[in-house]
């Protein structure tokens, strides 16, 4: 029997949902929830056999199996509480939630109440972090002491500073909201969580555009172009633009591993680079989709060498992100049916947020190292078990 999966948030993340209907083959859409009427019209027309509602109560009553809250991050937390509370299994979208109280909360609500909860860290499913976590665990570099990553966002003009993104109050700001899904694979590849962090950042670029616009009732689609170019030459941007466009993080891991991560939204190129460095020898890779290098170099060289073995990314089924959001949802839905332990972690995504808030508080002051507020123990050995409560003779 297929599961009946909720949709709440029919915005631009909702094409995950594509992935969640395969009427027969497991799981359908049964509901959606939106507070905009437009967004409601276009569900009902693509689903016209589910409920279509803007009561998040209504749709929570509907018998549904789970509920993929892909809403602004603002939201997040209060939404997947309350689906949480209900008994219904949570998919939230990243970041987990914009302030740490609040992730803290959705975790401990999931182990009081024994529901299934889910986040939607795709990159762990990306081919290419695959393959550079593979060499690693294979040990081909060692003992990993440095991962660096630069990310340039080409688009994020477009993606960040023309709605709510670029809005503080609606994020905290992008080293959580775009930066947690690198600061987790950093902690995925270095095998540890940062404890301290200090950052640096500015809004260099898109505050000194004077051409706003209130983009109510848009969506990306109806503003997104490749000819914004150069990034100051951008009109319509968010009447309200709080958020840093450049930022550079310092993180020391718990395991010792010293970690850094740049982040740049006025770059002309649009990718991740990762380095990583152990005690013999390093990975990086140049490009981040199906076809690119990850260069290995483990023999000692004077200068700049070519690699000592190439890796090449493998081409995957043809969906979002890399073929990453259909592993992630068909991981999902097995979770929904059968418990146990995945790839993503509430726990890995909970540290993500820490990292990505303590380093926003950090730019924003003085750039001060800041110590990481550990989790409760308990709830990490939850998670770990595959949200299984203990036994009583553990």
């Amino acid at each position: 029997m297929d599961l009946k999966i909720g949709i709440v948030g029919f915005g631009a993340r909702a094409g995950l949902r594509h992935e969640a209907h395969r009427p027969g083959e497991g799981s359908r859409v049964a509901a959606v929830c939106d507070l905009d009427e437009h967004a409601r019209a276009a569900a009902s027309a693509e689903y016209p056999d589910a409920l279509v509602t803007d009561s998040l109560d209504e749709l929570l009553a509907s018998g549904l199996d789970a509920v993929m809250v892909l809403t602004p991050d603002d939201t997040h937390a209060r939404i997947a509480i309350a689906a949480l509370q209900a008994g219904v299994a949570v998919f939230c979208e990243k970041p987990l939630a914009i302030d740490l109280a609040d992730a803290d909360a959705m975790l401990e609500t999931a182990r009081r109440t024994g529901t299934r909860l889910y986040v939607g860290h795709n990159m762990r499913h990306m081919p290419v972090v695959a393959l550079m976590r593979r060499l690693i665990l294979d040990g081909r570099i060692g003992e990993v002491k440095a991962v660096w990553c630069r990310h340039f966002v080409g688009n994020g003009g477009d993606y960040y500073f023309k709605d709510w993104h670029a809005d503080r109050r609606r994020t905290t700001g992008l080293l959580l909201q775009k930066g947690a899904h690198d600061l987790d694979v950093i902690h995925w590849l270095a095998g540890a969580y940062a404890d301290r962090v200090s950052a640096m950042g500015s809004l260099s670029v898109y505050g000194d555009i004077d051409d706003r616009r209130d983009r109510s009732g848009e969506r990306m689609p109806d503003w997104f172009s490749l000819d914004n170019w150069p990034p100051a030459s951008l009109t319509g941007l968010h009447p309200v633009i709080d958020v840093e466009d450049v930022s550079m993080v310092n993180l020391h891991l718990s395991n010792g591993v010293l970690a850094s991560y740049q982040q740049c939204h006025f770059s002309p190129d649009y990718w991740r680079n990762y380095t990583v460095i152990g005690t013999e020898g390093r990975i990086e890779n140049l490009g981040d989709t199906a076809g690119s290098e990850v260069r290995l170099w483990n023999r000692r060289h004077q200068g700049a060498a070519p690699a000592d073995e190439t890796f090449i990314v493998p081409e995957v089924a043809d969906a979002g992100h890399e073929g990453a959001d259909a592993l992630l949802i068909a991981e999902f839905l097995r979770f929904v049916r059968d418990g146990g332990l995945t790839e993503t972690s509430p726990v890995a995504a909970r540290e993500a947020v820490a990292a990505g808030i303590l380093a926003t508080e950090s730019l924003r002051g003085d750039g001060s190292a800041l110590a990481v507020p550990p989790l409760d123990a308990e709830l990490v050995e939850y998670f770990e078990r595959g949200q299984v409560a203990a036994s009583v003779d553990a």
